[in-house]
């Protein structure tokens, strides 16, 4: 099978013009779904460029990752012209995306109430730590809101709260913010007018964890943590191999047939006390051992080879390095990027397909204010006009 070619990926979004006032990981996200689905971003970053760039260790990934498919532009905020530059960024936008602590653009002049009295058609999309409340103030991160909301319980230990592997609250929070964008620029069709957008980590967080809530409040039972839990499964479960492990789901009646037929458990299938589901949670304790020591006489992928093709729900464990050369990635999962440095690497697309195509393209990651004078000759601005804000310092060299 031949890849696609993702240059000629659909953009639903062209034509739609986004500033972005963000760093990290929260914003960043809003704008890369955005420019993945085909919108013209302009990334306003400070003199010297996002310090997002110069992250260490866990954080090394967050720029290449979530910033590609952007035009960067550094401006010094601080400074009357930098202001005026954004201003003028502002008035021909549709969106402004922004991630910053609450009031941080307000007392540069840049509120929704400003920016929308002389733009009433933008759409104004704040990321923050939590919607209007007690907290709203409170400095938040993707951590804080998964310790807050009750996701870092459920993930850990039974007291041992765990932060999730990833930055899940910061993408989703994204992925909200995306939404209200997607929904206003629906209204404004309507109306005419812009409206401002809010989404927030903690209620993103308890949204996620509403499921764990519903179960409360409908059994009076709180739910416990994920590897303390009571599954609704017998079977559902990581089983050592001789090498690697992998997961392994029976999920219904049906599939419980035909497990024990791939496997040949034939002591198990003859005995109707298991053949409902409910039967084999209460049974567990009898169950498991024999599977998981029919399991370990196994290798992975003799394990993967039965359960291919089968129905039943399966996976080896994957590592974020294995990704790379995944073959079903490498049907449109993956696009081509060009790091600022020059370095040419693959990275994940926007999960999409649209009108059979997928979302995607060849994307090239900005360097810091690479695009000041395509982004300022856009706006109107001269070349002497230009070489003025250069000599100030209003933007960057």
């Amino acid at each position: 099978m031949t890849e696609p070619d993702k240059n000629n990926g659909p953009k639903p979004l062209a034509g739609i013009k986004i500033v972005e006032f963000t760093h990290m990981v929260m914003g960043p996200a809003v704008g890369h779904v955005l420019a993945g689905l085909g919108a013209e971003i302009v990334r306003i970053e400070p003199i010297g460029g996002d310090r997002t760039r110069r992250l260490l260790g866990s954080g090394a990934g967050y720029f290449p990752m979530y910033n590609r498919g952007k035009q960067s532009i550094c401006l010094d905020l601080k400074s009357d012209d930098g202001v005026q530059v954004a201003k003028d960024l502002i008035q021909g936008a549709d969106v402004l995306v922004e991630n910053f602590r609450p009031g941080a653009l307000d007392r540069l002049g840049l509120s929704y109430e400003a920016c929308s009295a002389s733009n009433p058609r933008l759409i104004y999309c704040s990321e923050k730590g939590f919607l209007p409340g007690p907290y709203e103030n409170r400095t938040a991160l993707d951590e804080v809101a998964q310790m807050m909301g009750g996701l870092a319980y459920m993930t850990g230990q039974p007291g041992k709260p765990t932060r999730a592997g990833a930055s899940v609250i910061d993408v989703t929070g994204g992925m909200f913010g995306v939404i209200g964008i997607l929904a206003a620029l629906e209204e404004r069709h309507r109306t005419g007018r812009g409206q401002k957008v809010v989404a927030s980590l903690f209620e993103t967080t308890t949204y996620l964890v509403g499921q764990h809530m519903a179960q409360y409040a409908v059994t009076g039972s709180p739910a416990a943590p994920m590897p303390a839990r009571i599954s609704a499964w017998a079977v559902y479960d990581v089983f050592e191999t001789k090498d690697e492990p992998v997961f392994i789901g029976v999920v219904t009646d049906a599939l419980w047939e035909k497990f024990c037929k791939l496997f040949s458990l034939d002591d198990l299938w003859a005995d109707e006390s298991l053949r409902e589901n409910n039967q084999r949670v209460q049974a567990r304790e009898r169950i498991i051992p024999e599977i998981r020591a029919l399991i370990g006489e196994m290798t992975a992928d003799e394990v993967i080879q039965k359960l291919d093709g089968s129905g039943l729900p399966f996976a080896p464990i994957g590592k974020p390095e294995d990704l790379f050369d995944d073959p079903h990635l490498a049907q449109g999962g993956l696009e081509d990027v060009t790091l600022d440095d020059g370095k040419q690497v693959r990275l994940p697309t926007i999960p999409l397909q649209m009108d059979g195509k997928r979302i995607g393209s060849a994307q090239q990651l900005p360097k810091a204010g690479d695009d000041k004078i395509a982004v300022l000759t856009a706006l109107g601005y001269s070349e002497e006009q230009i070489a003025a804000l250069q000599s100030s310092g209003a933007i960057g060299e």
